[in-house]
């Protein structure tokens, strides 16, 4: 068993079969039901699911035994099923938590562990620390409890249920459906082998709107592609979006809780583009008020947004567990991040793919503009954003190397941005009072080193990503 079995942005995610382990996915099933006791929930039960990942539907039954070898009700998803239909359970059956089996985009080689609270949302910091205390304890006396799972079926201890049917009927009270399945729309999903096969199409089939998948059937291996739904892994979508003559074209990555979208002419939306259409779509369009939540990775355009619609924004580090904690003691009408994850008032506060698709669809329709038209509406409004984002591997050991060669960088190397102190010691941030920002973080899941950066101008925010590249000397 490792020691090493730490929470990242969102989960614990390892290796298979190096890292991810039966042996550590129980240690981690321990420390949540010893979690949900400590906490009193314990009699609320705990959700557990899982997404399409090699053996992810083992490491779940895994997880089973151990929690209902605590005496803690499992309801054990019969599918696969995607993140936010998961979390959505936890509200509908009104359980304890709920532990997922995902390593949502990560390379196919990976799994995770995440665990959400009682209320929906990622395990908070304060509640991380606890997990992670349970488990070094568990570590140390290796008191991991178990039963056969055909024996915690029999005593009712496990219970295997479809969680869809209620995710969908509350879908259907947040977007008026049947609009968007009359719209006459052509709309290719790419659901990227992940768990979010099959959910855009079966909630828009049955009027004129047309729906094409592909990578909807499970495959572990997620050939060819990385199931995050960024620009460079959504090749495919773009050609047959463009090729095809269609309306737009959606992606949901590996645990369907992130969207990508690509537009009538096959040109890959920014994760902040969609993030500024989306509040705008529930300022504007649906004529709501709330306060918006931004991670530092995210848009400085919902800025502008804010003063527009007389919204306060407030801004978070990186990760729903932060989003989803302010989302609620503000009562907020959208949070969103960088990797294109957003939640929504009135769902769960944590991020759903499957759901912003549907609302980016019904603002198309209700604005009866195209994805491209609706870029150029946005910026009649906050004026033109353009974003990158580079992401460099490195060898563990230059980590701290790093950091060294960017802790003595100067404002004035970086396009004279004025350098503000990240939200860690290993962040780098450097504003200018136009909007204009480069960051450059270490991923919190995986050894990698994300540069980004948003501007007016598409040549500037390559200069800036270039700027980043060579202070990290890699």
């Amino acid at each position: 068993m490792s020691s090493m079995i730490k929470f990242g942005t969102d989960g614990w995610r390892g290796i298979i079969a190096e890292d991810f382990t039966f042996d550590n996915v129980r240690v981690c099933a321990q420390s949540a039901a010893n979690y949900v006791k400590e906490a009193g929930l314990a009699h609320r039960g705990l959700i557990i699911g899982y997404d399409t990942r090699f053996a992810s539907e083992d490491f779940a039954a895994a997880a089973a035994e151990v929690v209902a070898a605590n005496g803690i009700k499992v309801y054990l998803c019969q599918k696969t099923t995607p993140t936010p239909v998961v979390s959505y359970a936890i509200l509908a059956k009104k359980a304890g938590g709920a532990i997922i089996i995902t390593a949502s985009h990560n390379p196919a080689n990976w799994n995770g562990f995440k665990y959400k609270l009682e209320q929906a949302t990622s395990a908070s910091p304060e509640v991380i620390s606890e997990l992670e205390r349970h488990i070094a304890e568990i570590l140390t006396k290796g008191s991991v409890k178990r039963i056969p799972l055909d024996q915690g079926l029999k005593q009712g201890l496990v219970e295997r249920f479809d969680p869809s049917p209620s995710y969908l009927r509350h879908i259907g009270g947040l977007v008026d459906l049947e609009r968007l399945r009359d719209a006459g729309l052509k709309v290719v999903v790419d659901s990227m082998y992940g768990a979010g096969a099959g959910y855009l199409s079966t909630i828009l089939k049955g009027g004129s709107t047309e729906v094409v998948e592909i990578h909807g059937e499970r495959n572990p291996l997620f050939p060819g592609i990385q199931p995050e739904p960024i620009a460079l892994n959504l090749a495919e979508l773009s050609a047959l979006v463009k090729g095809s003559g269609a309306s737009v074209g959606l992606a949901t990555d590996g645990d369907a809780d992130r969207i990508g979208i690509v537009d009538e002419k096959g040109t890959f939306l920014t994760t902040l583009q969609v993030f500024a259409l989306l509040a705008l779509y529930l300022l504007e369009v649906c004529g709501l008020r709330g306060a918006i939540i931004k991670t530092i990775t995210s848009t400085s355009m919902v800025y502008r947004l804010g003063e527009l619609f007389q919204v306060p924004v407030y801004e978070t580090p990186v990760g729903f567990k932060y989003v989803g904690p302010k989302m609620m003691e503000e009562d907020a009408l959208i949070g969103g991040e960088e990797s294109g994850g957003f939640g929504f008032r009135g769902h769960i506060p944590e991020r759903d793919g499957i759901l912003s698709g549907l609302f980016f669809l019904d603002l198309m329709v209700r604005q009866k503009k195209s994805p491209s038209e609706l870029i150029e509406y946005l910026y009649s409004k906050v004026g033109p954003h353009y974003y990158d984002r580079i992401d460099i591997e490195f060898p563990k050991e230059e980590r701290e190397a790093i950091i060294h060669r960017l802790a003595k960088s100067r404002p004035s190397q970086i396009d004279n941005l004025k350098r503000e102190r990240g939200e860690t010691s290993d962040d780098f941030r450097f504003l200018q009072s136009d909007g204009t920002w480069l960051l450059i973080r270490f991923s919190g899941t995986e050894p990698v080193l994300r540069i980004y950066a948003e501007s007016d101008s598409p040549a500037r925010v390559e200069k800036l990503l270039a700027e980043g590249r060579r202070i990290a000397g890699i």
